[in-house]
């Protein structure tokens, strides 16, 4: 029958309720907006000023606050498309290893010089004798095992030799792990240097093997976005004083506070003059420790090398820290004096922290150089326009489909209508809780909500007049249309979820939007029309409570 137990009509309230709420401050979205702004502003250590207060109070704090972020191509924003050159690392690496083969051959009785070759390798002369296996062995020494699923077994460099000359280069599985922890190495740089600039919702992605799409909406121009990321993360290292949970700790003018990366509420005490910058740091990588657990290596070039080295034999037992943009990455404990300029960070690591803390400590510039194949500017005009054309789009959907269902099934139409301002309220509920982003795609896929909302309404009323006909009373006639479409509405939607998935798995961008705002329209849909129309039918019935029903 048309029973609804008292806790489903509970149920059922409280989440359109919780829906309402949650879509409420996108109808007020310049005051929520700033409100959002300042308290990301709070929690970055501004000043609270007069403005700042009010931007705080434009927004009541009991209420929810989260708002859906549109997209570049609303907002309006800056599009860049850049091709990583991924061969500078390799002759990075290259000049790197070259410190410590002189130094194995030298120790081992020989002298070298290097020679001019391709930029990918490194190339080393005998000049005291005849080149032989014992010096090709010495360089092997070098290598290390690969830290990757695809290099295990291998090592990372291959050594040859031809006449008097000694050829280094990356092993192919080298080069193809140097290719992903490179382009990890520039997402993450990229990513954080964007962050910092506070803009909102950027799109910072991989493309292919060696391409990055970055979408940042509200930044002026393409080329305050290029400046914005080719600017330089100061990378340093210092001696920790003291560790503190102290946020406001006092601190002398030669000590600095800064706060751990990764351990909220944990704060270093640091001396405020480094003893090396991220200048010097060559090269980080992640590896295994002679035990067999991942670790995280680094090397400094000499001069980076000549003062770490003094530094630890003065300071064995104590903590250093690594800072990135005045945030403590890790602070290991110095173990021994490193005198050669490249050392081991151990610890409690996985496999997929050490690279991460790799490339934290490797984030003090790119890695490698960047061009730009493509590059856009979007003004907010012309996001503008789009919002207004995908509002115009939407009334306009929604005052057709409310006339239709109004002359086609009466009141039992109009149920089916405000059960569509609440199915859209969701949506938007939903996009601003998951944080998600509205594109003019997305816009799209909502004006098709709009349109797909009502058919399960409209399988349900069909089946109604149908037992209507049976001559069965109208209170057995509704509990048999809803009981009967049932299995028509979930075939449809699920069908058209499933394509909704495939979109958002296999596409990207605007696809993607499409695919999110449609997916998510569809499950709003089904609960509005299967349990809000419903509960709201049954409200009118228990009231009136008619002999002869009209659909």
């Amino acid at each position: 029958m048309l029973e609804i137990a008292l806790w489903k009509r509970l149920t059922i309230l409280l989440v359109c309720l919780a829906g309402l709420a949650m879509a409420l401050p996108n109808v007020f979205y310049t005051s929520a907006e700033r409100h959002n702004d300042a308290i990301t502003a709070v929690e970055r250590g501004a000043v609270v000023t007069d403005d700042l207060q009010a931007d705080l109070d434009a927004w009541p704090e009991f209420l929810p606050s989260s708002v859906v972020n549109l997209g570049l191509d609303l907002r309006g924003g800056a599009h860049l498309l850049a091709e990583v050159q991924l061969e500078d690392v390799y002759a990075s690496r290259m000049d790197s290893y070259w410190p410590e083969v002189r130094t194995v051959l030298v120790a081992a009785g020989y002298r070298v010089r290097e020679v001019d070759g391709p930029a990918d390798e490194l190339r080393v002369r005998i000049v005291n004798g005849t080149l032989d296996q014992a010096a090709v062995d010495a360089v092997r020494t070098l290598a290390q095992p690969i830290v990757s699923l695809s290099g295990v077994g291998q090592n990372d460099i291959e050594v040859s030799s031809a006449g008097d000359i000694i050829t280094l280069r990356l092993s192919d599985a080298e080069r193809a792990a140097t290719d992903d922890r490179t382009m990890a190495q520039s997402l993450e740089i990229i990513r954080r240097r964007v962050d910092e600039a506070g803009t909102r919702e950027p799109t910072i992605q991989r493309q292919g093997n060696d391409r990055i799409l970055i979408q940042v909406p509200g930044i002026g121009s393409a080329q305050e976005l290029k400046d914005l990321i080719g600017t330089t993360a100061k990378l340093t290292f210092h001696h920790v004083i003291r560790q503190t949970t102290d946020a406001n700790e006092r601190v002398l003018s030669d000590e600095l506070l800064a706060p751990s990366l990764d351990d909220a509420g944990v704060f270093y005490v640091l001396e405020r003059v480094p003893v090396v910058t991220g200048d010097d740091l060559t090269d980080s990588q992640p590896a295994f420790d002679q035990s067999g657990q991942p670790a995280v290596t680094f090397r400094f070039n000499p001069a980076g090398a000549r003062a770490f080295g003094v530094y630890t034999a003065e300071n064995v037992g104590a903590l250093f820290a690594v800072v990135l943009d005045n945030e403590v990455v890790t602070a290991p404990r110095i173990n021994e004096a490193i005198p050669g300029g490249s050392g081991q960070i151990t610890g409690n690591f996985s496999v997929e922290e050490a690279n991460r803390q790799a490339i934290l400590l490797r984030a003090g510039a790119l890695p490698a150089g960047m061009e730009f194949l493509e590059e856009r500017t979007v003004g907010p005009e012309l996001g503008q326009d789009s919002i207004d054309a995908g509002k115009t789009a939407s009334l306009v959907a929604m005052s057709a489909v409310v006339v239709f269902m109004i002359l086609s099934y009466g009141l039992f139409g109009a149920f089916a209508t405000v059960a569509l301002g609440i199915n859209v309220a969701l949506l938007f509920g939903v996009l601003s809780v998951i944080g998600g982003t509205l594109t003019l795609p997305g816009i799209a896929g909502i004006v098709l909500t709009i349109g797909m909302a009502v058919d399960a309404n409209v399988l349900v009323f069909e089946r109604i007049r149908e037992e209507l006909k049976t001559a069965r009373g109208p209170a057995r006639a509704i509990a048999l249309g809803y009981e009967k479409a049932l299995s028509a509405i979930v075939d449809a939607n699920i069908t058209t979820f499933i394509v909704a998935t495939i979109l958002f798995t296999l596409g990207s961008g605007p696809v993607r939007g499409f695919a999110v705002t449609l997916g998510i329209g569809i499950l709003t849909s089904v609960f509005t029309a299967i349990f809000v129309t419903r509960l709201l039918i049954v409200f009118w019935f228990e009231r009136r409570r008619p002999k002869k029903i009209e659909v």
